[in-house]
């Protein structure tokens, strides 16, 4: 059994993260976000919603509630408009796809992990329990 460092663990974390960079649903990722940072309609959309986002905060602030409403309203419809241009929902739905296979990496390595530790301690795959924990079990005296 072989014992790594942190530094050693970290070092193959990155390897894996460039590994990872280089999937399909990364790459797809990276071209629809070109796509989006080229198109002059998304920016002009995004830029909007961000300055009427800066007036809603200082709205807020001093309480103007009136005001902070109409932006707010404002801001509700330039983001369904901006929504709705098909580049906008490929990106949402781009960025949905990294998620979901970033959460499986991070499942996978969490569960073999844990499968890990119990495996090594000669505990039971199936129940997920460790063999200190089974010893424990079998050793406890206390009758509850």
């Amino acid at each position: 059994m072989a014992n790594y460092t942190k530094e050693q663990v970290v070092a193959r974390a990155h390897e894996l993260a460039k590994t990872m960079a280089d999937t399909p649903e990364i790459d797809r990722f990276k071209q629809v976000e070109a796509k989006i940072n080229e198109n002059k309609k998304v920016q002009e959309y995004i830029s909007r919603i961000k300055s009427l986002q800066k007036q809603a905060v200082n709205f807020q602030y001093y309480e103007k509630t009136e005001a902070l409403k109409k932006v707010e309203k404002e801001i509700n419809r330039l983001q369904d408009e901006l929504d709705s241009i098909p580049v906008v929902q490929e990106f949402k739905d781009t960025q949905t796809d990294v998620n979901d296979f970033l959460q499986m990496v991070t499942n996978t390595i969490a569960n073999e992990v844990t499968n890990e530790i119990i495996r090594e301690t000669g505990g039971d795959l199936l129940n997920g329990t460790t063999g200190s924990a089974l010893q424990a079990g079998s050793d406890s005296s206390c009758d509850h």
